[in-house]
Order: C-alpha cells, then sequence, then structure tokens
C-alpha cells in the first residue's frame, strides 16, 4: 500500500536543565495498546491534548501493522501530535513516520539514523544513568526512562523511580519520557523529579472518557510553569456589587495566581441586599465573546456560573464540543442569588441537564441547586453522597455537591469522581457574609486545576480558601456581605 508522505518534523536543540525544550515531547506521550476500537480510542484522547503517539503493536502481519499505523498516523497529523514507531526501523522508513523508539536490544541510534534520515526523531529506552549517558553520547533525541512505578503492561526488571529519573535529569540534557504505571493520581512527583513528558496506556485508553484523562494529565504539567500559572476563561454574569459573578470570579483567579478571562452572559444591578434587575446580552455577543477569547489566548480551564437561558446554555454547550482540543470544564450550576432572586429561567433547567451538564469535567452544585436538578429533596450527607452518584451519573465526570445549607458544627462537601468518594470538613462559620461564596469556590477549584494541582488537591486547597474568605470577611452593605478574598488568598500563600 502506499502511505502519503507527513511534513518533517524535528526538536529544537534542548537546553539545560530548567530550560524549554520542544514542545511536541512535554506533556502526554501515549502508547497505544493492542485492544479493539484502538482508533476511536486514540480519536477520542487526541482531542484531551496527547502531544505524541507510539505505535507498538506485537504478533501481527506487517501489512495489518502498517494499514493500522497509517490510520494513526493520519490521526495524528489532524491533532499535531508526533507519531513514532516502537522498535520497527522498517516500519518508520515505510510510514514515514516521524520517529522511531529504540529498546536497548533494538539496534543503534546511529543505524535508525542511517536508514531514516538525519530529520527524524529517534528514543531510546533506558533505566539506568549510564544507559542515559550512553544514549546522549550516540545522538538521542529523547530518553524513554522507567519504570516509574509498577505496571501491568510489561514485566518490570529495573524500577528506577523518581529518585533514579531525577538524578538522570541532573546529568541529561535531552527531554525525559519518564513511562510505567503512571497515571494522574500520581504523574506530580514525576513531573517534579524532571519528566518533560509522561508516557501511558491503559490510564488513558482504559478509562471511561480518554479525551479527559488526557486532560488531567496535560494540566498537571502547569505546575512547574511561573506565575501567573494557568489561564482560567470564567463565562458567567456580572455583580455590580461586586461581590459575585464575574467579578468574584476574576478577583479569585487572580488572587491565587492564574491569568483570568471573561466572557459576560448577563448584567445585573445588585448589591449585598439583592438583586434589583437583570439585563441578559444576546446570544450572539456571548459567542463573539467566546470565539475572540478562545482564538487567541491559550486558556486551560473554562469555568461557567450565571447563564441564564436556555439559548446561552444551548451556544456555550456547543462552543465546548466544537474545541479541537478539550477544555475542562468547572461548571457552577449557578440558579438562584442570594436574596432569592432567579439567575435561571424556570425552562433552562432541561437544556442544562441535557446539554451542558454531561461536558462538565465538574459540577459544584450546592444543595438547592442540587435539589432541582434532581428534583428531590437532600437533607442529610447520606442523601449527599447519592445525590452525587446520580448527578454523575447524568453525564459529568466529577460532581461536588457542597453541604453548606445544612445544619451543624461543620460544613461538608462531597466529591465523587465515578468510582471514589471523597469527603472535606470544615468548621462552619455562622455569619450572613457569604455572597459569592458558590462563585469563589468554584473559581478556585479552577485556578487551582489551571495551575497542575490534581482535582482532589485542587478541591482540598479550594476549600480552605472559601472557608478563610469567609472567616475573615469584613463588615460591608445592609445584607449578605461579600467574602474576604484577599486575606483568604494571603492566608493560602504562606
Amino acid at each position: 500500500m502506499s502511505v502519503t508522505k507527513s511534513s518533517k518534523l524535528r526538536l529544537v536543540a534542548p537546553l539545560a536543565k530548567g530550560g524549554v525544550v520542544e514542545r511536541h515531547l512535554r506533556g502526554v506521550y501515549l502508547i497505544t495498546d493492542q485492544h479493539e476500537n484502538l482508533l476511536e480510542r486514540v480519536r477520542t484522547a487526541l482531542r484531551g491534548g496527547v502531544n505524541a503517539l507510539q505505535y507498538r503493536a506485537k504478533d501481527k502481519p506487517y501489512e495489518d501493522c502498517l494499514a493500522e499505523a497509517a490510520a494513526l498516523q493520519q490521526l495524528c497529523r489532524a491533532s499535531n501530535a508526533l507519531f513514532i514507531v516502537n522498535d520497527d526501523i522498517r516500519l518508520a522508513r515505510d510510514l514515514d513516520a516521524d520517529g522511531v523508539h529504540l529498546g536497548q536490544d533494538d539496534g543503534s541510534v546511529a543505524a535508525a539514523r542511517n536508514l531514516l534520515g538525519p530529520d527524524k526523531i529517534i528514543g531510546v529506552s533506558t533505566h539506568t544513568l549510564d544507559e542515559a549517558l550512553r544514549a546522549q553520547a550516540d545522538g538521542a533525541d529523547y530518553l524513554g526512562f522507567g519504570a516509574m512505578y509498577p505496571t501491568g503492561s510489561k514485566m518490570i526488571t529495573q524500577m528506577p523511580g523518581t529518585a533514579g529519573l531525577a538524578a538522570v535529569r541532573d546529568q541529561v540534557r535531552l527531554p525525559i519520557v519518564a513511562i510505567g504505571g503512571i497515571s494522574p493520581g500520581n504523574a506530580c512527583r514525576v513531573i517534579e523529579a524532571g519528566a518533560n513528558a509522561v508516557a501511558v496506556i491503559s490510564s488513558v485508553l482504559s478509562a471511561p472518557r480518554p479525551e479527559l484523562a488526557v486532560a488531567e494529565l496535560r494540566l498537571l504539567f502547569n505546575r512547574t510553569a511561573s506565575f501567573p500559572r494557568g489561564a482560567v476563561l470564567t463565562v458567567a454574569g456580572s455583580d455590580s456589587g461586586g461581590g459575585a459573578g464575574i467579578q468574584a470570579d476574576l478577583k479569585t483567579i487572580t488572587l491565587l495566581g492564574s491569568y483570568g478571562a471573561s466572557v459576560l452572559t448577563a448584567l445585573t444591578a445588585q448589591n449585598t441586599r439583592g438583586v434589583h434587575s437583570i439585563h441578559g446580552l444576546p446570544p450572539s455577543f456571548v459567542k463573539d465573546q467566546l470565539q475572540a477569547v478562545l482564538s487567541d489566548l491559550p486558556i486551560d480551564v473554562i469555568k461557567t456560573g450565571m447563564l441564564h437561558t436556555p439559548a446561552i446554555i444551548s451556544l456555550l454547550a456547543e462552543q465546548l464540543a466544537e474545541q479541537p482540543r478539550l477544555l475542562p470544564a468547572v461548571i457552577d450550576p449557578v440558579m438562584v442569588a442570594k436574596g432569592g432572586a432567579h439567575l435561571l429561567e424556570r425552562d433552562a433547567v432541561t437544556v442544562f441537564v441535557q446539554e451542558l451538564l454531561p461536558q462538565a469535567y465538574l459540577l459544584t452544585p450546592n444543595l438547592p441547586e442540587a435539589e432541582r436538578l434532581l428534583n428531590r429533596r437532600i437533607t442529610s450527607i447520606a442523601a449527599m453522597e447519592q445525590a452525587a452518584r446520580d448527578l454523575q451519573g447524568l453525564g459529568a465526570a466529577n460532581v461536588l455537591v457542597k453541604g453548606g445549607h445544612l445544619t451543624g458544627p461543620e460544613a461538608q462537601d462531597i466529591l465523587f469522581d465515578g468510582t471514589t468518594v471523597h469527603r472535606f470538613t470544615a468548621e462552619r462559620i455562622f455569619t450572613s457574609a457569604t455572597h459569592g461564596t458558590g462563585c469563589s469556590y468554584a473559581s478556585a477549584i479552577a485556578s487551582l486545576l489551571a495551575q497542575g494541582e490534581p482535582l482532589p488537591e485542587a478541591v482540598r486547597r479550594a476549600k480552605q480558601f472559601i472557608t478563610n474568605a469567609i472567616r475573615l470577611a469584613r463588615p460591608m452593605g445592609k445584607g449578605h456581605g461579600p467574602v474576604n478574598h484577599y486575606l483568604a488568598a494571603k492566608e493560602a500563600d504562606q
């Protein structure tokens, strides 16, 4: 069969530790498995932000490998991801792949370079510092290094772990792709030890939603960036009193150390005593704002608040689905203001549940919002947990049900990720200064995710931030006063 030539890609010369490496070998390096529906699973994963795909096939006829690899290569081209062939230099040559990855017994870098040409990328699997230094001296473009953790994908004979990775990082200037048992739950230590990319198989390709698994891993790399770290786009209404809405979102995002951008959905005339009037913006203008921001700024996470109308909800759902790269969305289903004003039109709930909720990376309802979404009362911690499970069953990847409306000495929130229930408890502070707590809490979570924190840690830190913001609130206005974003952020920074 004939295979169309791909454009040639080549790493720029890598810099010393702490410098910048070529973007294609930073982030998520996906290795294929041999299970059913590989092309569709890879297609989905690529939308999450895979930077490089390594094709690994065992015990298949060469022509079958050539056909399957060619189809995967086309997907990589469409996503601007590198396509690397594992072990087989001949297959890499026949496909005109971007490069080849060699094991310790798969031939020399020089032989691969001679056969593939000077512009192709050659990686080498290494397990020790000596192997890494030798691969660098031989002219490899990047290193595969591991194993980091035990894995079921192959027999592990050497596991240098993160300590071994850190030692190699100190001595080697090449990009390092860490491999072996890496998942969103343990990747932070690997990244902090010096990995430029993490190689993953089952933690992505066996995930219920591969694109979200990739997006989670991709965001973790922001944890080594300088401040402002990560960018958050808030899509919400304006609060003229400054305590909630877009104003609270941008205060939170900025004070916690991320870059904040905004899309307005509605204008409100309100203060601490309530909402006096609402002026909804035309959906076409909301769309113009979304496209202006997303076509230019490197947004990492989207946070939503007051969406107001069914038309705006449908528009946002459509725009999120059409993004070439998935943007994790923290969706706060803002429905009623502290003073009782309805911020979401009554006929918008069905549209929200059907179109936007299934696109939520994290849904963050308080109890009245969860009750309205599920059409039942929630009066206990056990009922909160069941509500989180049921809302996750409606399509949200993760659900955080907030228990601030219950009574008792503690305020407990329940996070359900589809497998595990996480509980976050803080002292209940009896005060009327709670205006903007939901907006600020969700924005804090979005900011911390954009900065490279895993979801449970992002929620834990955001919970601490909003608790402090309530505790440190100063009297302002004659109704439900605003929380103290400034002092809470100062405490979080200590």
